[in-house]
């Protein structure tokens, strides 16, 4: 992050989820108290629970059960129907920002609806005034640290509800 990303972080909690099921409860929090269109990006190493997050908050969208969520690692983007959209975007195999202008994400992003992305770095800077930063961290084998940092007065306001 440089220095106008730093500027724009009013708030940061650090939760520890012990388990799957915290992280899922985690998301599907999160995905309760949201009520309009929103941006939430999710770093962490490979397996660290971003897509188990990406779940929950499925869950808390009222994405139908009949939807198993997968990362989208080969087709980039999934969408699932809810009480409003969810959108789970992962940018893993994206190696540069050049090749994100031939996805189609910039357009999809112009949509309504909730837009998880996993792996975000090529795309902080254009994510808009707010959005969730949410860093998913080892703690031990079932451990998770998670640092979550609302950027923008939007995100500060759902992370207060948390």
């Amino acid at each position: 992050m440089d220095s106008d990303d730093l500027a724009r972080v009013y708030d940061t909690l650090y939760i520890m989820s012990g388990s799957l099921i915290e992280t899922l409860s985690l998301g599907e929090k999160i995905g309760r108290k949201l009520d309009s269109k929103f941006i939430i990006g999710l770093s962490g190493e490979l397996g660290s629970g971003k897509t188990s997050f990406v779940q929950g908050l499925a869950r808390g969208l009222d994405v139908p059960e009949s939807y198993y969520i997968t990362s989208p690692t080969y087709s980039l983007i999934h969408e699932y129907p809810g009480r409003i959209p969810l959108f789970h975007i992962d940018l893993y195999r994206i190696r540069s920002r050049d090749e994100i202008e031939g996805t189609g994400l910039y357009e999809i992003l112009d949509r309504f609806g909730i837009f998880a992305i996993e792996w975000p770095d090529y795309v902080l800077n254009d994510l808009g005034a707010d959005f969730l930063s949410i860093l998913f961290e080892f703690a031990g084998d079932d451990t998770r640290e998670i640092r979550i940092a609302a950027n923008g007065e939007k995100a500060a306001k759902l992370m207060k509800k948390l």
